[in-house]
């Protein structure tokens, strides 16, 4: 080629230019001619080679094929022998411009190395896009591990350039480039810890895509979306996004729900706050009042039998209402609550169902309700929490009870 390629040199020679814009002209047509071939000749060639991919993607059962067409890997193998055509060009075309070819052709090897970084990450995303249709590992980080390699191959193609036009042999300049090893670690720190916290968080299954979490030091509380190498991406639940440092999931405490969202309920932990002085035992009057509700008719039928057949028995004086076992409006109404719980429709009775007193404080007794709605979602779960105490703190003042609450300006004014 380098032959047929200097005859317009001669022929210019022959009609008396001189030697230099002889060598210039040469030069220049065949440039123009070599780039509008091979611009023409990558164009046919990534159509062809396209088309090739789309008909065989339609005709294969796996996504695998279409993804790569998708991540435009059949056009960045398209452009690797238009490149290789140029680089046996370039000689000939640069024949009597020695310098100018000598850097052109290192521009080519260096463009080259980009260009099979371009197949590497097409290749390496849609490997990755394939992975999160796989039920097994859609929820997995395999960004985290992508980016790894996406990483690595970036580094090696940069030595690669690096020592192509410095001219220095490979190992020669990775053996310099250990004495900076501290800098290179100092530069990557975020990258390495994320890498370990990565493969940490995969090994024990800390964290998976689509997990509800709360972070309170960042002020996460949403769905998990993303996990790559340097961050973790959370919607939160009024559509913000918060990126969390990937290490922060293994170095920091965070609250994963994963466990509730795959358990039989969501937990409702609320307490009613009772005025202690409105405590007290209930006569047989009270009792034989609360017996109209229902729901604990059948209770005080038998514990107002046990308790008085026990005091008859014993024979103890009931003049004072303190003497002997006594009820009162607190435990009925505890009872009460109980009694409700388990027949609400928006409780799941196989999980835990408690109503108990807590540690009396300067505003009140708390009786606390513990259960699991069995509907997970968030507004329903709102619903059913909401529709209970609507309810309970209704029913408070049937047993003679009082709920605690600050006094407002109206309890000193008198004013309603």
């Amino acid at each position: 080629m380098e032959q047929n390629s200097h005859w317009i040199y001669d022929y210019l020679i022959t009609r008396g230019l001189s030697e230099e814009w002889s060598a210039i002209i040469n030069m220049l047509i065949l440039l123009f001619v070599i780039l509008i071939f091979l611009s023409f000749f990558d164009f046919i060639l990534r159509k062809i080679l396209l088309g090739i991919f789309v008909r065989f993607s339609n005709k294969s059962k796996t996504h695998f094929d279409d993804l790569l067409v998708q991540n435009k890997a059949p056009r960045n193998i398209a452009h690797i022998i238009p490149l290789l055509l140029a680089y046996k060009a370039v000689p000939a075309i640069f024949r009597d411009f020695p310098t100018a070819e000598n850097i052109i052709l290192k521009g080519i090897e260096v463009f080259g190395i980009v260009l099979f970084l371009w197949v590497v990450r097409s290749l390496l995303n849609t490997i990755k896009d394939y992975f999160k249709t796989l039920p097994n590992l859609k929820d997995k980080p395999i960004d985290s591990y992508i980016q790894v390699f996406m990483i690595f191959s970036w580094a090696i193609g940069l030595f690669y350039a690096f020592s192509i036009i410095t001219g220095v042999e490979l190992w020669k300049f990775l053996t310099a480039l250990g004495t900076a090893s501290a800098i290179i670690i100092l530069v990557f720190k975020d990258t390495i810890l994320g890498f370990v916290a990565s493969i940490q968080v995969s090994i024990n299954d800390m964290v998976r895509i689509g997990d509800w979490i709360s972070f309170e030091k960042y002020g996460a509380d949403g769905d998990v979306i993303e996990i790559n190498l340097a961050t973790v991406k959370v919607q939160n639940w009024d559509k913000t996004i918060t990126t969390i440092p990937t290490y922060a999931l293994i170095s920091d405490s965070f609250k994963n729900w994963r466990g509730m969202m795959n358990s039989g309920g969501r937990r409702i932990k609320r307490a009613l706050i009772l005025k202690q002085e409105s405590i007290h035992f209930l006569t047989k009057d009270d009792i034989q009042s609360l017996k109209k509700i229902e729901m604990i008719t059948e209770y005080l039928e038998k514990r107002d039998e046990a308790i008085e057949s026990f005091n008859t028995n014993n024979q103890i004086d009931k003049s004072i209402l303190i003497n002997g076992k006594n009820l009162t409006n607190v435990g009925v109404f505890r009872k009460y609550i109980d009694n409700y719980i388990h027949h609400h429709s928006g409780i799941n009775k196989d999980m835990t169902i408690m109503v108990r007193h807590l540690a009396p404080t300067a505003q009140g007794l708390p009786i606390e309700v513990y259960a699991f709605s069995s509907d997970k979602r968030w507004a329903n779960y709102e619903y059913i929490m909401a529709d209970i105490f609507d309810h309970l703190l209704a029913a408070i003042p049937y047993f003679d009870l009082e709920g605690f609450e600050l006094p407002s300006s109206t309890n000193f004014t008198g004013k309603t």
